[in-house]
């Protein structure tokens, strides 16, 4: 059975770090896509950023470009995601994702198995 499991989420003012992870486990494939997702409410799901796990290729959303880092743990099941110079902007739900293979897409459609979700709030 698969599972993701985020945790890191938190309250912090503006220009803070906060550090999420993500675990998966139940997965046996050699190759999949970790992203990271987030919901506002009211908004859309965006993707924030996401990594292929054996190619080590990464994609970022411009709005996150430069502040936020999305990283391998010690394991392929294990994804990271720095968030440097938080803006109040950045506040939302933030949920992880994973689907075999790649490259990885960067729309939620493409991705089949999903966290429950961490908050994030920032506040100016």
């Amino acid at each position: 059975q698969v599972r993701l499991v985020e945790s890191g989420g938190g309250s912090v003012q503006a220009g803070g770090s906060l550090r999420l992870s993500c675990t998966v486990s139940g997965y046996s494939y050699s190759r999949k896509c970790m992203g990271w997702f987030r919901q506002a409410p009211g908004k859309e799901r965006e993707g924030v950023a996401n990594i292929d796990t054996s190619v080590g290729t990464t994609y970022y959303v411009d709005s996150v470009k430069g502040r936020f880092t999305i990283s391998q743990g010690s394991t392929k099941n294990t994804v990271n995601l720095q968030m440097n110079s938080l803006k109040p902007e950045d506040t939302a739900m933030y949920y992880c994702a994973a689907v075999p293979g790649g490259p990885c897409p960067r729309a939620a459609i493409g991705y089949v198995d999903w966290g429950q979700g961490t908050q994030v709030t920032v506040s100016s």
